[in-house]
């Protein structure tokens, strides 16, 4: 008697944009995961979709407003339904508007508190409550130079990226012992993404001398922490390249 086959893992990338998050799922599908990419503009993910598959990987796009509880829900449930168990979150919504305080608005600070933070909090408890249950799996908070430190022109970004740090220690201490290792990765300096090429052409020479962070190593590192044994878990790091000042 034939058996069905058993479902590859599933990881699911929040906030899968065309640099770091699109290689985070990259690098799972290489390893033999089903990446699930979602961002609000479905459309956008198809470049991304279309490279996984065509390196052999399995990857699968859906539209979603991660600030928003029934959408979050519906998404988690149907990627589990249609895919199987999600065994790795990464929650990789940046919300980086820059805005002088004088001059920022209160709707806009809630935005950007809504889609770095909230919407954290959204995704994290929906997946964990089906990785409770199984006993095991992963929740990756992508953080920033703004996690640890405000700096002019950001109180928005940093007040949100202060507070998402904060769910996930707490999420890490209530979790962990229930064996589900989250962590949260300090991505402290530019990276090679279209807008720093165009935007911070200066910048973006110096990727020549290895002085911007290449997604592909960050989604290195992502992998890097859901392999880790449990005995060794780690719950923060910080990248930046070598010549990055801290």
């Amino acid at each position: 008697m034939s058996t069905a086959p058993t479902p590859a893992p599933v990881a699911l990338v929040v906030g899968a944009g065309d640099a770091t998050g699109s290689a985070i799922a990259a690098r799972f599908a290489r390893e033999g995961y089903t990446a699930c990419l979602t961002r609000r503009s479905a459309d956008k993910l198809t470049p991304a979709v279309e490279a996984i598959r065509a390196a052999g990987g399995q990857a699968f796009g859906y539209g979603s407003d991660a600030r928003k509880e029934e959408d979050v829900t519906a998404l988690i449930e149907r990627v589990e339904s249609e895919h199987g168990p999600i065994e790795v979150l990464v929650f990789n919504i940046g919300a980086n508007v820059p805005c002088a305080v004088l001059d920022e608005s209160a709707r806009k600070y809630f935005k950007i508190w809504e889609m770095a933070c909230f919407a954290g909090f959204l995704n994290a408890r929906e997946v964990a409550r089906r990785m409770v249950a199984r006993g095991r799996g992963t929740i990756l908070f992508t953080g920033a130079t703004a996690s640890l430190r405000g700096g002019a022109g950001f109180a928005a970004f940093a007040g949100a990226k202060h507070a998402l740090r904060a769910l996930a220690q707490a999420l890490s201490r209530e979790l962990g012992p229930q064996g589900i290792h989250v962590a949260h990765v300090v991505v402290d300096g530019a990276i090679d993404t279209e807008f720093i090429r165009t935007q911070f052409p200066a910048r973006y020479a110096l990727k020549a001398e290895d002085g911007i962070l290449n997604p592909d190593h960050i989604a290195d590192t992502y992998w890097h922490l859901h392999s880790q044994p449990r005995d060794a878990w780690t719950f923060e790091l910080d990248l930046r390249p070598y010549m990055e000042r801290w």
